[in-house]
């Protein structure tokens, strides 16, 4: 992890520490008065601006003063986690119901378990470049140009996002055309050499540049249906705009990644109004209520991946095992959120389970057409 990484995750996690109330001002702590507004005190708190009547000056406290603010690294983390894993329904219905000053907000815990996660995925080992195809030096030159083009639009979006936390996509756009100028560099000297390598009609390689160029081994002309309308080279609607994306597929990947990560909070309300067809003839819930249920339980599922994802990087047999589980948690889990944050019947919540697990594939279905259309369709 280089030095930009990790201040961009201190950063995110400021930011993060930022939605809820902060801890005040460190000062010299009076006899029954705030250090910080002056006002009369009693107690372990300021009851007019709440910082804590305690204040502690130890080089110890202010490590503890930095993991809460990156984190929230206090009593509220360690009883909102263990909820989360393993008695989810009951934290859902407590933060429902007002109990709320012992956990961490749905919203906070998601939005930072979003970061970590794709800022730790970013530093899963890649797959290798693909070979490109020989003496195709101008092919090579132009996705040099279009991953330059990507790194600008990176650093465009760095320049109005002062929070920093588009640091990684600088990083992963800066790699991708690092990686770029290699393969043309490696070209250029194998062209000159003489000893150019070519790709065999049928690889992956020579089926994206095949569909992305029109034609097919054959000689043939390749038509591409992309979300339901078929599109060649002349066409210039979405699906021409998508083919043109996948002429570089390195760069096709790197900006649906980049997507993902700025619009994955569309996934609560993509999932709310699903999850609110369940409960139509129950009154007494609200969209806050399932907006809630989403924001835990998408929380957790973001827990669960990276777990999966580290273990089957660490230990491949490993990795299969902890991807069973995983996949066996899944359900489990959100019965049990359904049955105790909605204070259902078993069948109740055995039904309902079924049919949300199938509303998740419409959701995630209409997720990855949005991340398609932002990410590839401009």
């Amino acid at each position: 992890m280089d030095i930009e990484g990790a201040g961009g995750a201190i950063t995110g996690g400021l930011i993060a520490g930022a939605v809820e109330k902060p801890t005040g001002h460190a000062g010299e702590a009076g006899h029954g008065v705030c250090s910080d507004c002056g006002a009369a005190t009693s107690g372990n708190f300021c009851a007019n601006c709440g910082q804590a009547t305690h204040v502690h000056r130890t080089l110890l406290h202010l490590g503890e003063e930095l993991l809460h603010g990156v984190m929230h690294f206090d009593a509220r983390v360690w009883r909102t986690l263990p909820l989360l894993a393993f008695n989810p329904g009951r934290l859902t219905r407590e933060w429902v119901e007002g109990r709320r000053t012992r956990y961490v907000s749905p919203l906070a815990i998601f939005l930072f378990t979003l970061f970590v996660m794709f800022f730790a995925l970013s530093f899963m080992p890649q797959p290798s470049a693909p070979v490109v195809l020989a003496g195709d030096i101008q092919e090579q030159r132009q996705e040099l140009l279009e991953a330059e083009r990507g790194l600008a639009e990176a650093r465009a979006d760095a320049a109005s996002d002062p929070s920093g936390m588009a640091d990684m996509g600088i990083k992963a756009g800066e790699a991708l055309v690092a990686q770029k100028r290699a393969a043309l560099a490696r070209l250029e000297t194998e062209q000159s050499q003489g000893r150019a390598d070519g790709l065999k009609p049928g690889s992956w390689q020579a089926s994206i540049k095949d569909i992305a160029s029109g034609d097919d081994v054959s000689g043939g002309t390749t038509k591409l249906k992309v979300m339901g309308h078929e599109a060649d080279k002349d066409d210039h609607g979405f699906g021409a705009t998508v083919l043109k994306k996948l002429q570089n597929p390195d760069l096709a990947l790197y900006k649906l990644q980049q997507t993902m990560y700025k619009f994955a909070f569309l996934l609560v309300p993509f999932s709310i109004p699903f999850l609110a067809l369940l409960f139509l003839w129950r009154r007494g819930f609200t969209l806050y209520d399932h907006g809630v249920f989403v924001l835990y339980s998408l929380t957790f599922m973001a827990l669960l991946l990276m777990v999966i994802v580290l273990a089957r990087t660490i230990n491949g047999p490993l990795g299969g095992l902890v991807t069973a589980i995983g996949v066996a948690a899944i359900p489990a889990h959100v019965f049990a959120q359904l049955k105790g944050a909605y204070s259902l019947s078993i069948f109740s919540a055995l039904w309902r389970t079924v049919v949300l697990l199938f509303f998740c594939n419409i959701v995630i279905g209409l997720f990855v057409m949005a991340i398609v259309y932002l990410g590839l369709g401009h």
